[in-house]
């Protein structure tokens, strides 16, 4: 029976190169021909005699002999297209969305806004309504709320842009009361009486509500001019916090697992690093009932918080936090804009929809695995419709290339509050609530950025439309690949036991494997990350060494201590004989497998056993020869 998926991949050998290069040549041919046609009554501005003078073929022989020493270069590229690949988030890419985005770089668009990119702004759009479907959104203008997305650069921007429109969302019932005050004009009633703690536990219908109640009201050009005048993004967090001294007080609560880019974040923001809160975590996912503590201690001294992030695919456990539980603890004590930070897991909820967008029973999905999808993770996956707004990056389990992040908002008026005009680019002449939003480039943090990332994302999503039966298959692929080496380390922590320790410090969630390393008899924490840095040694990709001499590679990453509560370190501890109560080091250094890679399951030949099997044997055999 033919791989299901073997269509949509160029392949580790290259084997759908016959297609790839025929339909990448007729779509060349395409262009060009659109190009003569454009208006063919035109004489070229290259003439066919300049095509022989020296000079010109000079020019052509400059550009022939850096591309292919370009090409020269590349081949030190890492493989992520080859199975013997375990490392980092990327691999293969689906033809159909890398041909894509070659083809539409032929076209250059700018999707800032449609009079620059009259095509790829749509596919944008769609591609965030399509996103926005799968992670369970609503996307019918006539809901409320309507959702919106659209496409970033990668998931730090998407991450910043996430925290942007929580601040804009948080503090607008404040500007909002600063004008009303001023003009003595109190469209929402509430608002004169109401103090900033009160005002800023205002949950986010509440603030979009009292933004549609003052561009309702008679004198709705005034007050909007007012509310302008009054906000922070006008007057600046120095002026903002010294009328509202609460506001100084705001802080973001995000696991102790999150991102490196929720810091950048704060900073950028102007809010500050030391303002985000690290709830302590769980087996590599949030601990709620810890979160639950730490909202409960600023609500009792009148505190406010702006965010709470939580995470859907750890960057280096590939966890999961109970999304669900976190959701439900808004407005009791305290309200907070809801992001969840999906970057890695953001298409795994592909799998648990149907063709008609609904959430496939818990049950159905199981039957495929044999472990996933657990209680907490069915239910983390249908808590996702919750949040304000999820950070996704289709250039890691969407499969496309490089940068394509993706930002969306459930309520797409929050939009409306970061808005920025430039008379140039943002031209309209249909000022309607539809055209606003076709708009991208006023209330995205980037502005010009290119239309081939909404092209490969576009495609692909056609030709594997994001359920379960189409691009849940890939997904499905790579969660049993998971699961298959996930045992197979039950049994090499056996076969080793007599000579190294081994330790899964953290039960998979999806798709992601960590494991630790001890050698039998060492108490030194120290010595046992030295040992497991030999063995990444062997695997990781060094500028000197050509890609070929390496038979794997992986990745790696180390855990802070400080991040793991008692039960945690003894539990690991105890799997490794190390004693991690009076440690020599601060962190534990893991050897890290992403398995993203649709063919690892496949034999390497015939007869022979798959990729995963032998990258067991393979790190067997370089634990046993002391590496």
């Amino acid at each position: 029976m033919a791989d299901q998926l073997a269509p949509f991949f160029l392949g580790a050998y290259g084997e759908n190169n016959d297609f790839f290069e025929k339909t990448v040549t007729e779509l060349l041919r395409d262009h060009v021909y659109w190009r003569r046609n454009f208006h063919p009554e035109d004489t070229p501005p290259i003439s066919t005699r300049e095509q022989y003078e020296p000079a010109f073929l000079d020019g052509m022989a400059k550009t022939r002999l850096e591309l292919h020493q370009l090409t020269a270069q590349l081949k030190r590229s890492v493989p992520f297209f080859h199975p013997r690949y375990l490392g980092h988030m990327v691999s293969d890419l689906l033809m159909p969305g890398l041909i894509a985005q070659l083809v539409t770089t032929l076209y250059n668009p700018n999707n800032i806004v449609e009079e620059a990119a009259p095509v790829t702004v749509q596919l944008e759009l769609e591609v965030g309504r399509q996103l926005c479907r799968m992670v369970g959104f609503a996307v019918d203008t006539a809901n409320k709320p309507c959702a919106l997305g659209h496409l970033t650069s990668g998931g730090t921007v998407a991450n910043d842009e996430g925290l942007w429109l929580a601040r804009a969302v948080k503090l607008y019932p404040l500007a909002a009361k600063d004008a009303c005050a001023r003009l003595q004009v109190w469209p929402v009633p509430e608002l004169e009486t109401a103090d900033d703690f009160t005002l800023l536990n205002w949950s986010t219908a509440q603030t979009l509500a009292l933004a549609d109640a003052l561009a309702a009201h008679e004198r709705a050009a005034a007050l909007l001019d007012e509310v302008h005048a009054c906000r922070v993004e006008t007057v600046g967090l120095a002026r903002f916090f010294a009328a509202h001294p609460l506001v100084g007080e705001l802080v973001v609560l995000a696991p102790a697992t999150a991102h490196y880019s929720w810091q950048k974040a704060m900073k950028l923001l102007g809010l500050g690093s030391d303002q985000l809160l690290a709830v302590p975590t769980v087996q590599a996912r949030m601990d709620v009932k810890a979160l639950r503590g730490m909202l409960e201690a600023r609500a009792a001294k009148r505190l406010p918080v702006l965010a709470v992030v939580g995470v859907y695919g750890t960057t280096e456990f590939g966890t999961l936090d109970p999304l669900h539980e976190v959701s439900a603890l808004r407005g009791a004590p305290l309200n907070f804009w809801f992001h969840v930070d999906a970057a890695w897991g953001g298409y795994i909820p592909s799998l648990f929809r149907d063709a008609q967008g609904g959430l496939r029973p818990r049950d159905e999905v199981k039957a495929e695995f044999r472990y996933f999808p657990s209680e907490r993770v069915y239910r983390s996956t249908a808590a996702l419709a919750e949040a304000d707004s999820i950070t996704v990056d289709p250039h890691k389990l969407g499969f496309v290339p490089f940068g394509a992040g993706a930002f969306l908002a459930r309520d797409r008026r929050a939009f409306d509050l970061v808005l920025q005009d430039a008379s140039y680019v943002f031209v309209s002449n249909t000022p309607d609530d539809e055209a606003r939003y076709r708009k991208i480039g006023r209330f995205s943090l980037e502005g010009s950025r290119p239309g081939t990332g909404a092209a490969a994302c576009y495609v692909n999503h056609k030709v594997l439309p994001l359920d379960g039966a189409n691009f849940g298959r890939l997904i499905a692929r790579s969660v049993r690949t998971c699961e298959t080496l996930f045992d197979r380390v039950q049994v090499l922590a056996q076969e080793l036991a007599p000579t190294v320790r081994l330790s899964v410090p953290f039960e998979p969630d999806c798709n992601l494997v960590c494991l630790a390393f001890n050698p039998k008899g060492n108490r030194s924490l120290a010595a046992a990350n030295a040992f497991g840095r030999t063995l990444y040694d062997a695997m990781s990709v060094r500028g000197d060494l050509p890609v070929q001499l390496r038979h794997f590679f992986g990745s790696c990453t180390t855990v802070e201590l400080a991040q793991l509560g008692e039960a945690e370190l003894a539990r690991i501890g105890a799997e490794l004989e190390l004693d991690l109560s009076a440690p020599d080091d601060t962190g534990l250094f893991l050897l890290r497998h992403t398995l993203m890679n649709p063919w690892l399951l496949s034999p390497q030949a015939p007869g022979e056993p798959s990729y995963v099997e032998a990258y067991v044997h393979y790190l067997t055999e370089l634990i046993r020869s002391g590496r």
